[in-house]
């Protein structure tokens, strides 16, 4: 099933977000052992491709016309680490947490995969919310 979802990406994206978005892949596979599972996007969105790991999702690619995103939840332990590495941060990242809304849940940041985007600054964030069980 994968299959069909990669032919979508191709078709959806243009080459520099193929690259982002196989390059983040890549990172989050190199480091962390999880289920990946892809499917129709919900709402608008055309693919999803989550990792999760015992129930809990680490964080979710989405893809629709020229548009990919990554999204990352944060509940509140997670917040207080960010806010205490935030200087390790981009401002680009920084901003984008400041400007989230919080929920009940935690934050949804909603990262636009382009160019602006530190690979970087998604390995440190994701290490926040899980550590890597790859060696």
């Amino acid at each position: 099933m994968s299959e069909e979802y990669q032919t979508q990406l191709r078709e959806l994206l243009t080459p520099c977000q193929q690259d982002l978005w196989e390059r983040l892949s890549s990172c989050v596979e190199e480091r962390y052992d999880m289920d990946i599972l892809w499917n129709k996007g919900f709402g608008s969105w055309t693919v999803e491709k989550k990792y999760r790991r015992g129930g809990k999702t680490l964080c979710t690619f989405y893809a629709r016309g020229s548009e990919c995103v990554l999204l990352v939840t944060l509940g509140k332990a997670e917040r207080e680490k960010f806010d205490a590495q935030r200087e390790a941060f981009s401002e680009t990242l920084t901003t984008l947490y400041d400007q989230t809304t919080t929920y009940h849940d935690g934050k949804w940041l909603w990262i636009t995969m382009d160019e602006t985007l530190a690979q970087d600054d998604v390995i440190r964030l994701l290490m926040i919310k899980r550590r890597p069980n790859r060696k």
